[in-house]
């Protein structure tokens, strides 16, 4: 397992070089297919930490975010209010002024982060239903399959039994 692991981290890193799928698997002594099923693997693992990211760390992010700025906002007042050196004071006023722009960034994009958060909701539900789906449409192709091979079996034998009613 822990050579997966290693060999899985080494084409993530040589693959973010821009190597391609053959550069890697010569690099690294393996057939291209494992190289390309280590690519999915990845690629499947990074959809769901930005999902995970989405869900559950974002939302705490952007809570500390508002939490900091109006700490820092209400530092800058109070040394406004405190200081006698024009300087300072100006430079508080500001430090307060960046933050209130900040803060109104990072509240009028709070629709952004809550249709994020919407928007992996649903396509966990999704991902879990088109499972379902592709799981359904294999045993359904399986049972087609197995009926394509009884009819075509039956075919065969309705020609070959013209054929030797033909020859007899």
């Amino acid at each position: 397992m822990q050579q997966i692991e290693w060999r899985r981290s080494q084409v993530f890193e040589l693959s973010s070089k821009g190597l391609n799928q053959s550069e890697i698997a010569k690099i690294l002594l393996v057939d291209k297919s494992i190289v390309s099923r280590d690519i999915s693997y990845l690629r499947e693992q990074s959809k769901q930490n930005i999902k995970k990211y989405i869900d559950e760390k974002l939302p705490e992010e952007y809570e500390k975010c508002l939490v900091g700025l109006t700490a820092i906002l209400k530092e800058a007042w109070n040394i406004a209010q405190e200081t006698n050196d024009k300087r300072e004071r100006i430079h508080a006023l500001l430090l307060a002024k960046d933050c209130y722009g900040m803060k109104l960034e990072l509240l009028t994009n709070a629709t952004v982060v809550d249709d994020a958060i919407k928007f992996v909701s649903s396509n966990l539900s999704k991902d879990n239903k088109t499972e379902k789906a592709k799981d359904d449409n294999v045993a359904i192709d399986t049972n087609k399959q197995q009926y394509d091979l009884q009819g075509s079996e039956e075919k065969d034998n309705s020609r070959t039994t013209i054929t030797s009613n033909q020859v007899f």
